[in-house]
């Protein structure tokens, strides 16, 4: 697949960072947010009235990687924010442990249930993505429609070398030897050099990288190392073709690959058993679309959410 998007995917396997926005929009501290509440595996912020949308940030993210979008969407729904935590240089809670995915996931159907939300829609990125096609496959009466941003049934196709079909059980051991080193990075600066290396391919701005950097230092390496290693290891291609759920799947394409070309059949390929499915590109972007078009992105977000 992809040589020039695999490369830089595989750089930064480390920690998958969030975009910032580089515009003068509103972004959601300056925007009235309820008080925080915290679970054992994410916490949760809210902001605007009407219908609910939420919004689950990827690897080593936090919320404010929606800081463009929320408040434009709060202007007529209730925005929920998620962040999982130790993302956000916060507490950790029980994402010192395994489970972390699964645990996200149950957090998220307590709340909706508390709520009464049923029938919600769900934007994910990256790993937000895919830990919202779990909770369309564990609660599907949680969810409305869904929509992902950037991200694969199983994240691990892109390590495969060409004509090997990857496994959790192929991928595992390397996995928890990669695991292992960032974990055990807790407690020391990382160099400029593994910045540099985990920053790289995510965005397609330069200026976006000094951001990036920072919020790297940021997020807790002991939970970005367990829930990078579950991500390999969950593989939803064997039950896609039973979500239920209508998915949207938002994916990015530039000039210095992949290309629209190549873009186009992989992503395809990868959610060929999603029965009901919808397909959104957006170049000139990277993995951290929202960062690369902030206005296509927002615009993409607002059609969803509109049932468009």
């Amino acid at each position: 697949m992809m040589s020039a998007r695999k490369t830089a995917l595989i750089a930064a396997l480390a920690l998958l960072l969030p975009a910032v926005p580089t515009h003068a929009a509103p972004t959601v501290a300056q925007v009235a947010t309820t008080a925080e509440q915290r679970l054992p595996h994410i916490s949760i912020v809210t902001m605007g009235k009407g219908s609910p949308v939420i919004l689950i940030p990827g690897l080593a993210s936090p919320r404010a990687v929606w800081d463009d979008v929320a408040p434009e969407l709060a202007k007529t729904h209730r925005v929920i924010l998620v962040q999982v935590n130790g993302f956000g240089g916060d507490n950790p809670g029980a994402n010192l442990q395994p489970g972390v995915l699964d645990g996200i996931v149950a957090d998220l159907d307590g709340y909706i249930a508390r709520e009464k939300l049923h029938g919600t829609l769900v934007i994910g990125h990256s790993m937000g993505g895919l830990v919202g096609m779990m909770l369309a496959k564990a609660h599907p009466e949680d969810l409305a429609r869904l929509m992902i941003v950037d991200s694969l049934p199983y994240f691990a196709v892109l390590m495969a070398p060409p004509g090997v079909d990857p496994t959790p059980a192929l991928v595992a051991p390397q996995a928890a030897k990669l695991r292992d080193a960032i974990a055990a990075s807790y407690g020391t600066a990382p160099s400029d050099a593994a910045l540099a290396a985990q920053t790289r391919g995510l965005a397609i701005k330069p200026a976006s990288i000094v951001r990036m950097t920072a919020w790297a230092k940021a997020a807790d390496p002991r939970v970005t190392a367990q829930a990078m290693y579950e991500d390999l290891t969950t593989d939803l291609r064997p039950v896609l073709g039973s979500i239920t759920t209508p998915i949207t799947l938002l994916y990015p394409w530039n000039a210095g690959g992949p290309s629209k070309a190549m873009a186009d059949p992989f992503y395809r390929k990868q959610y060929a058993a999603a029965p009901h499915i919808s397909y959104v590109d957006i170049g000139d972007s990277a993995h951290m679309v929202m960062l690369d078009q902030p206005e296509a992105f927002k615009a993409a977000v607002v059609a969803f959410v509109a049932g468009k």
